[in-house]
């Protein structure tokens, strides 16, 4: 998030000072390697022969919609309104996972790799992957140090990254 925003909502606390700039990088990187590599070079999409194109595709827009779902919710609690004072979110998708807006991108790029995989963007994509966890972590610590032990009992409540179904609530 830009400073500017930053300055406009003072209920949006934090966010990696790189994390904007980095998606935007990576997301452009991803679908590069994808497309070259699916559509133009096809260097390391062998694995598209040893699966189902229908199963890869059913498959792929369930995570796609699950990506969409989580991507939405997330932002229209978060966006849609201001909290004064700031608190800590744990309604719907937040109450589910702690991030659930870097797993719908995760998601998201997972459903390119399901339609037409290819083995050059997954890699990408594990970059993406390890990028959003170093953007968490850091988001996690500074919450952990506004909210102190409010987030604390968040983190031991709702998991990271994986939804749980013995989620205490």
């Amino acid at each position: 998030m830009s400073p500017h925003r930053h300055s406009q909502r003072s209920d949006l606390l934090t966010e990696h000072p790189l994390g904007d700039v980095g998606q935007i990088v990576l997301a452009i990187l991803f679908f590069s390697v994808w497309i070259a590599d699916t559509f133009f070079l096809r260097y390391t999409t062998f694995l598209s022969s040893h699966v189902s194109l229908n199963l890869r595709i059913a498959i792929g827009v369930v995570n796609a919609l699950v990506a969409a779902y989580l991507a939405r919710t997330s932002m229209k609690i978060v966006f849609g309104e201001t909290r004064e004072p700031p608190q800590v979110i744990r309604e719907s998708v937040f109450g589910i996972i702690r991030h659930p807006m870097y797993l719908s991108e995760i998601l998201l790029y997972l459903s390119f790799l399901l339609f037409n995989p290819s083995l050059a963007a997954a890699c990408v994509w594990v970059l993406a992957i390890a990028f959003f966890h170093i953007i968490a972590t850091y988001e996690e610590r500074q919450l952990l140090a506004h909210f102190g032990e409010d987030y604390r009992d968040y983190m031991q409540e709702v998991r990271m990254w994986l939804p749980s179904v013995s989620n205490r609530r």
